[in-house]
Parts: structure tokens; C-alpha cells; sequence
């Protein structure tokens, strides 16, 4: 194992529901220092959050405490441009900018947002059909020259889309944070994994949880998946299901970082507990067994 598996932590906090939380910059502040002090270090942003809110509303809260600023490592992406008519942004269409133009000013709007002099990681949102790679290699080197960005990565790609990148650069891309959860496992067989794997980049999850529905959603899946994970808890001593669907993820020999969407310090301080816990391969096939709805061939 190299360097890279220990770029980005195993448990991320995910600030893109900051505003929703409607804390002040104190209170984000006190939550994040209590999650500092459970383990959790890693923050995950990007300039859309809260209609290009969020970073700024989180710089409030370093801004309170520059030390803290030393103890954590901020993430965030660049690249969608939404159309935001109450924004008054120009356009009728949701549509992506990888651009080298774009992902420079995009960056730094972000190290003013923040308060801060570098960026620990920045990752492009989305796969652009338009993305020119070399130019997007040139905008990394020159922030990464500048020391504005110091480690770069990729959010959404295809397996084809990252080596295309990837093959431009003289450094490593060190994530491609993709959607993963028992509810949705496209990235098992699509080969997401499996390069992550390869080229020892960390995969970062998103929506772990998937988006709430293995607690709440009603269908055969939802019923199926909560009914094993209950069974599944109860063998290893986990305190609830989301305990186990964190385990279950980091067992992955991709060694995973699972963003986690919550602004509880309870919800982390379970998740970080959930670091201690072990499934059996019976047991974490059970759970995939759960999610398809059949057993492996």
C-alpha cells in the first residue's frame, strides 16, 4: 500500500447540506470541532452546494478559528453550472465546464469562500463531453505550481474517463468519488472499483446511505436490505443498520472513504465506531444477496 490510501481519510464529513442544517457559523464550528475530537477530519464541499452557498457559509466558521484550519483537510469540486435563474446566471441549461479558464477560477473562488490559502484536494464534479484533458491537465499544473490545489481528483467518471485524464498528468489523481451504497452497487461490475483497485486511487462514496430510502423506502429492495442488515447488526454488535452499511462498505479492497451526508456529531461519533466493526465474506454477500435479490452464480 502506498502513499496515496492515506491522501483522504476513511470517513468524510459532507458539507453539501450545510445551509438545509440552518446552524450558524458558531454551531458549525463546535460541530466541527467535535467531530475533529471523534476522528473525523476530512471535509467534502463544492462550489454549487446551497446554490454556490455552502463553501462560503463554512469559511464563516474557520474564519472563527483559523487554527482549526491546520486540523482538517478540505475537498471540493468544480465544474457544473447549474442554471440558476434566481442566481441570475446566464443560461437555459444545466450544463458542465471543464475548461482550463473555468477550473482556475473556480479554485480560487473557493480559497477566498474558505479563508484559506490552499485547497487539499479539488476534484472535477462531473465527466464533461466536452473535456479537453490536456487542457485540464494544464489548469491542475498550474494550480498545483502556485500551491493554490495540492492533490487533485475526479468525481462521477467512468473508468475510461480517469485513465484519459489520468494519462495527461505527471502526478496521481488520488479519488474518484462515486456513488456506492448495498441500494446501488453499479460500481462492483462496471469497473469503478476495480481501477480504483488497480491504480491505487482511493474511491470516495457518496450516498452511503442511499439517500435515506434503506431506512424509509418501501420497495422489495428497501424491505430486503433492511431485513439482512437488522440480521447482520445483531451478529456483530452493531448498534444500527447504518453501523453495518459503513462496515460493509470499507470492506471493499479498494480501501474506501465513505462521505458521510450528516450534521449530527451522534450520527459521526456511530460511524467512527462503526471502523471497529467486522463482517465475515458469508456476511457481506448476504447483504449484496440482499440488495440483487439473488444469490452470486
Amino acid at each position: 500500500m502506498n502513499n496515496t490510501k492515506r491522501k483522504i481519510n476513511e470517513l468524510v464529513l459532507g458539507f453539501w447540506r450545510l445551509l438545509d442544517w440552518q446552524i450558524t457559523p458558531q454551531q458549525c464550528l463546535t460541530f466541527l470541532e467535535q467531530a475533529i475530537e471523534a476522528g473525523a477530519t476530512d471535509t467534502d464541499h463544492a462550489d454549487i452546494y446551497g446554490e454556490y452557498g455552502c463553501e462560503a457559509e463554512f469559511g464563516k466558521a474557520l474564519a472563527l478559528k483559523p487554527s482549526i484550519r491546520d486540523e482538517i483537510k478540505i475537498i471540493t469540486k468544480c465544474g457544473i453550472k447549474p442554471a440558476f435563474p434566481s442566481l441570475g446566471l446566464a443560461g437555459q441549461a444545466n450544463h458542465y465546464d471543464s475548461s482550463a479558464q473555468h477550473i482556475i477560477a473556480s479554485a480560487q473562488q473557493s480559497l477566498k469562500h474558505f479563508n484559506t490559502d490552499r485547497l487539499d484536494v479539488l476534484l472535477i464534479h462531473r465527466p464533461d463531453y466536452l473535456m479537453h484533458a490536456d487542457e485540464m491537465a494544464h489548469a491542475f499544473n498550474i494550480l498545483k505550481q502556485n500551491g493554490d490545489v495540492l492533490e487533485f481528483g475526479v468525481s462521477n467518471f467512468t473508468p475510461s474517463q480517469l485513465s484519459l485524464l489520468q494519462s495527461r498528468l505527471d502526478f496521481e489523481l488520488v479519488t474518484n468519488q462515486v456513488e456506492f451504497s448495498p441500494y446501488e452497487m453499479k460500481a462492483l461490475d462496471d469497473g469503478t472499483l476495480d481501477q480504483c483497485q488497480l491504480l491505487d486511487i482511493k474511491p470516495m462514496l457518496w450516498s452511503p446511505l442511499a439517500g435515506g430510502r434503506l431506512f424509509s423506502d418501501s420497495d422489495e429492495k428497501a424491505i430486503r436490505l433492511r431485513h439482512v442488515l437488522e440480521q447482520v447488526a445483531s451478529e456483530i454488535g452493531a448498534s444500527s443498520i447504518d453501523q453495518v452499511v459503513y462496515a460493509w462498505l470499507l470492506m471493499h479492497p479498494s480501501a474506501p472513504s465513505v462521505v458521510l451526508g450528516t450534521g449530527n456529531i451522534q450520527r459521526i461519533e456511530s460511524a467512527v465506531a462503526a471502523q471497529q466493526l467486522k463482517l465475515n465474506r458469508e456476511q457481506w454477500y448476504r447483504i449484496w444477496q440482499g440488495s440483487t435479490g439473488h444469490s452470486v452464480p
